[in-house]
């Protein structure tokens, strides 16, 4: 008995690609190569926008602030949407994104979620709960 072959590394590329590309899409799963280089690529950018920021005798000119802030606002619905996958992924449900909304100890308890290796599919799992 020969077992599937294992499947290609997610490269960081792709990962962009593929949450970029299911930028709406809550349903199926993504892996954690995917998560978490979506989750570099977003930070990266919003770094790298905010630092845009001019000084001037006058003051600061919050330019690259301002790029940040559209920029968060821009990734935000991927961002959900590829954690979501992720979560289910993990083996978890897609409730528990609501963690963010608990300071501090909320983000901790997420990130753990969102590390914990993949699950097999539980596609049974609400065959008889009667719903």
């Amino acid at each position: 008995m020969t077992q599937a072959p294992a499947p290609a590394p997610m490269s960081f590329g792709m990962a962009i690609a593929t949450a970029l590309g299911k930028y709406a899409d809550f349903g199926g799963r993504a892996t954690r190569p995917e998560f978490w280089w979506f989750v570099l690529f977003a930070a990266l950018v919003g770094s790298a926008l905010g630092a845009l920021n001019i000084a001037t005798g006058n003051g600061v000119f919050a330019i690259g602030s301002s790029l940040a802030s559209v920029w968060s606002v821009v990734v935000l619905l991927p961002t959900l949407a590829v954690m979501v996958r992720r979560l289910r992924d993990a083996g978890r449900e897609w409730g528990e994104v609501f963690w963010l909304l608990v300071p501090i100890a909320g983000l901790i308890v997420l990130a753990i979620h969102l590390s914990e290796p993949s699950k097999p599919d539980m596609t049974d799992k609400t065959a008889g709960a009667g719903v």
